[in-house]
């Protein structure tokens, strides 16, 4: 009977073990696309404030050690406008459970732009002249495997 009771304590403990390292948060770079398509003539104006007003707490952000990568790409030539997008931000989590936690941005805001009258006014301008933005979380594929 003793022989019993403690296979069944040493099987569940060996399923907890496994339960928990499943639910572990892995760490590996987690990677999400951000795409923004501006109305047309608007794109240039878009960048300005997207460098002016949110790219600095991006790179904050990195000093911090949530993100471990940051960078913007555009098309070089245009497409369909219902495939249109002007400006493509990558940035590489330090892992998913990072990229995914609720951070409290609001003392880095603050601490970044002391006016924060101006700073609201531009990012309301800047979402202001977007059309569309969405966020694409990626995965990179082993075509080796």
């Amino acid at each position: 009977m003793r022989a019993l009771v403690l296979m069944c304590v040493f099987g569940i403990a060996a399923s907890l073990n496994a339960s928990a390292q499943a639910a572990a948060p892995s760490d590996k770079p987690f990677v999400i696309e951000y795409y923004y398509k501006a109305r047309w003539g608007y794109a240039d104006e878009f960048l300005k404030l997207f460098k002016k007003n949110h790219y600095p707490l991006l790179k904050k952000e990195i000093e911090m050690g949530r993100m471990l990568k940051v960078w913007m790409d555009q098309p070089r030539y245009h497409t369909t406008e219902d495939g249109r997008w002007d400006y493509r931000v990558t940035i590489v989590f330090k892992n998913a459970a990072v990229a995914n936690e609720d951070l409290d941005e609001t003392a880095i805001k603050k601490q970044l732009w002391p006016d924060q009258e101006t700073y609201a006014r531009e990012e309301q301008r800047r979402f202001t002249i977007l059309e569309a933005h969405w966020d694409l979380p990626v995965k990179t594929v082993d075509l080796d495997k």
